[in-house]
């Protein structure tokens, strides 16, 4: 019993003298995280609120994360809300999205999309298919994409190797295209078989020079990949219209580098434009210089803002004849952007793909080239309504970059540009892309593509429409601010963008 007893008497000698350690080594750290915070002066709060000032900083970080899991409701959120991440999640997975008791959405909202129902909707048997969209007719390896729904440029470089390579699964498994954005193509873009649009950034990424212009060669060799459907040149993205791309130097790994062709560990920043590029005579010059090389179709990534300039490109399309015209045009809304970008682009600059889409179309029809010139239209377009509106406004395809993110598990941490994402998606650390699996992801993908495809169907039949793009502006109304609702036709004959000699 004694010797027990001096046991637990030893013990608790111990665990006392660990105790007084601990306390008095937090003491003197809270004495000289006082001294050094009082005696700072780059932060006010610090030096006035010693110690206790840092927490500050610390739940300003933590806020972020308990809105978005205890006080943020489901519709509440930016970018995307719990309600549209839900829908994508549960999609990915091939789980019911079948919701119980109503609609969370307010439907009063300006801007909303109600689609109007027909009395007597198309029967499931009788629908069909969308047909596929040819591009580049004039060339001589015209591109038929069948898909609605495809993804959109995401840079290898801004995704991890494994996000790529389950993108790429996923399109093949799928049957969509999958757009490399301005890094370059990388043999992870490869792995899945899928169709492929190449993009040319500014700093022309993958098929540049030592001096950073066009080499031909490298451009020709990449087109003549069977997988290689059409390229796209870059003039804008979504993010930051007016800037080039920007690669966090910490991402600018040796694999990265030498696909991009710049030096290892160094700040990967695009031009704000192409130098070949300066009016639309000179724009219509590049994308017939890179049709003629790669032999494929070409067209051009933009965001619009002014749009005079559309009518120009077509008064110079009218003067050189219609095989002249670029074979698609990609429009990104201001509201688009998986990167990193300046607060003061993504927030205020470039028109939400909403107001840019009918403009657009609208301009193209005035000019007889819609037919000629296909439109892609990209910018926060992640679930069926989203997408079927588009359609609605004149779109010939769909892309989009965030719902394939969401659909191979990005939680919106809004880490993207420090390489610390917890997914795995958009870091370079072997340490956390571990749970991203590409074969099983790859499953996500196409499942996500397949509950798209279901569901903007589902929203034609009960219009009335046989497909997607069957839909017309007619079969949606928009939300204005009083609360009634005006369809898409009549406000696009009303919002009308003037022509040059109605000025």
């Amino acid at each position: 019993m004694d010797f027990l007893s001096q046991i637990t008497m030893d013990a608790l000698r111990v665990l006392s003298m660990v105790f007084i350690f601990i306390v008095g080594l937090t003491v003197l750290v809270a004495i000289a995280m006082y001294i050094v915070d009082a005696s700072q002066s780059r932060d006010a709060i610090r030096h006035n609120y010693p110690v206790v000032g840092r927490f500050r900083d610390l739940f300003t970080r933590l806020g972020e994360f308990f809105r978005q899991y205890f006080f943020a409701l489901d519709r509440e959120e930016l970018p995307f809300n719990r309600a549209e991440r839900d829908w994508i999640y549960k999609s990915a997975k091939g789980r019911s999205n079948i919701h119980p008791f109503g609609s969370t959405r307010n439907l009063t909202l300006v801007g909303t999309p109600i689609f109007i129902n027909c009395a007597f909707p198309r029967l499931d048997e009788d629908a069909r298919n969308p047909p596929p969209v040819e591009f580049g007719p004039y060339t001589p390896n015209s591109y038929f994409a069948s898909s609605i729904i495809n993804i959109s440029a995401m840079s290898y470089g801004a995704l991890s190797k494994p996000a790529i390579e389950a993108l790429s699964l996923g399109a093949g498994l799928a049957r969509c295209y999958m757009n490399t954005g301005e890094g370059g193509l990388s043999p992870h873009h490869l792995e899945g078989g899928c169709d492929i649009i190449f993009q040319i950034g500014t700093a022309k990424y993958g098929v540049r020079d030592k001096d950073g212009g066009l080499d031909e060669k490298k451009l020709a060799d990449i087109a003549a990949k069977p997988c290689v459907k059409m390229i796209e040149v870059k003039l804008a993205q979504g993010a930051k219209p007016g800037k080039g791309g920007i690669l966090p130097a910490a991402k600018v790994g040796p694999e990265i580098a030498k696909i991009r062709g710049i030096p290892v560990g160094e700040a990967s920043v695009s031009p704000n434009r192409h130098p070949e590029i300066d009016n639309v005579e000179e724009l219509l010059d590049f994308v017939a210089h890179i049709r003629e090389v790669s032999k494929l179709p070409a067209g051009f990534k933009t965001v619009l803002g002014a749009y005079g300039w559309v009518d120009e490109l077509c008064d110079a399309i009218e003067q050189r004849g219609i095989s002249s015209a670029p074979d698609f045009i990609t429009l990104d809304g201001g509201e688009g952007g998986t990167g990193a970008a300046p607060m003061s682009l993504m927030d205020n600059v470039g028109l939400p793909i909403k107001q840019a889409l009918p403009m657009l179309v609208n301009i193209l029809e005035r000019r007889g080239l819609r037919g000629r010139i296909k439109v892609i239209a990209a910018g926060k377009l992640v679930t069926p309504a989203e997408v079927a509106w588009a359609y609605c406004a004149g779109a010939d395809i769909v892309n989009t970059a965030r719902g394939f993110m969401f659909s191979i598990g990005c939680i919106q941490a809004m880490r993207c540009h420090t390489n610390n994402c917890p997914t795995g998606i958009t870091t370079h650390k072997k340490s956390l892309q571990g749970g991203l699996v590409p074969a099983g992801k790859s499953q996500d993908v196409a499942n996500y593509v397949e509950k798209m495809r279901k569901d903007v169907a589902m929203i034609a039949h009960s219009c009335g429409a046989a497909h997607a793009r069957d839909l017309k502006s007619r079969h949606v109304r928009m939300v204005r601010d009083d609360g009634t609702s005006t369809p898409l036709d009549e406000l696009l004959a009303r919002n009308r963008p003037l022509a040059p000699d109605e000025y």
